[in-house]
């Protein structure tokens, strides 16, 4: 292929094509009108030899060839914008440049509010892409440059990628307020008695709990799987189901939604840090090392122990799941 008779444009226009999915939309995002964004669509076409969009009585959708194109443009296109705007000439205030920021759901939830705030008064044009990867593609997005940024827990990587913890937190137990259980103190049996909710995705609770209890050759009763934490609340609220969680989204969701407690686990006390990741390639990017501090501002900012909520519940005695205790903890004013 000719490089020189590729106009790079088209990749813009491609770009904007994969995340719309649809020709109006994507010429509204680059500046480009309906007919121009549909010659462009129509040259992309023939460049790739693929239909790339296709009409459906759902709406447009991507072809099989275009969903591989995702990623590999989206990673052009960054490269391309790091080659042109060089780092000393970075100005929060005047930067249009877009981030791509690994979260989940649940750091999203304690983030985001923070973190566009901060953007909002320091970087009015800078743009964040959230994506939410698994470990291993996370890692894999951060080595491939598709990704600036991650925040995660544990993460197995090699040395190209480095971690920064930046925020420590535990699980504990959500239950609603009048649940039987919300007034005793949690024996491991205890525990084990109560029905579960779990959410998948996430590999806190898994960690943090089933671990622990494969070990003791214990198992809880998980009676609804979720892919997300949107309706945790509502649903412990309304059932006799428990969910256990990060204190720091447990505490959010005290102060959102009446008529829940928490608990500490009848576990061995096991504290984690939230961290940090990026490629050490961007060690000395002015304009990274601006973004992770603007999210380490909204991680610090999302401590309930910042507005004046209680101490860390405490929790069984190290290495002995049988016997510790969970004190129940009230809830902040």
């Amino acid at each position: 292929m000719n490089l020189r008779a590729i106009d790079l444009n088209l990749l813009v226009a491609l770009d904007a094509l994969l995340a719309e999915r649809h020709v109006t939309r994507a010429g509204v995002r680059v500046g480009l009108s309906q007919p121009a964004m549909s010659n462009a669509l129509s040259r992309l076409r023939a460049l790739f030899g693929d239909a790339l969009l296709v009409r459906t009585p759902a709406g447009m959708e991507l072809t099989p060839r275009a969903l591989e194109l995702i990623e590999p443009v989206r990673g052009v296109l960054r490269q391309v914008e790091r080659v042109m705007v060089t780092e000393e000439a970075f100005d929060p205030m005047d930067s249009r440049r877009s981030f791509t920021l690994r979260l989940s759901d649940l750091l999203g939830r304690l983030l985001l509010p923070g973190l566009m705030a901060r953007l909002r008064a320091q970087a009015p044009h800078v743009t964040l892409d959230i994506v939410h990867l698994p470990p291993a593609g996370t890692v894999d997005a951060l080595e491939a440059d598709s990704c600036d940024l991650a925040v995660s827990m544990g993460l197995a990587h090699g040395g190209s990628v480095h971690a920064e913890p930046v925020l420590q937190d535990r699980m504990v137990c959500l239950m609603a307020a009048d649940h039987p259980a919300a007034a005793k103190t949690l024996s491991l049996d205890d525990f084990l008695a109560l029905r579960h909710l779990k959410v998948s995705i996430s590999p806190t609770d898994s960690r943090f709990a089933d671990d622990v209890l494969i070990k003791a050759r214990r198992s809880r009763h998980v009676v609804l799987n979720l892919p997300h934490w949107l309706v945790v609340p509502d649903v412990v609220r309304r059932t006799d189901l428990v969910a256990v969680m990060p204190e720091r989204l447990a505490r959010l969701f005290l102060r959102d939604t009446p008529g829940l407690t928490l608990c500490g686990l009848p576990f061995a006390d096991a504290p984690f840090a939230w961290s940090l990741y990026w490629h050490r390639r961007h060690g000395s990017s002015r304009a990274l090392a601006w973004l992770r501090r603007l999210v380490v501002e909204a991680m610090h900012a999302s401590d309930p122990r910042a507005d004046g909520g209680s101490e860390m519940p405490r929790t069984g005695r190290a290495g002995d799941a049988g016997q510790g205790s969970g004190r129940r903890v009230a809830k902040p004013g």
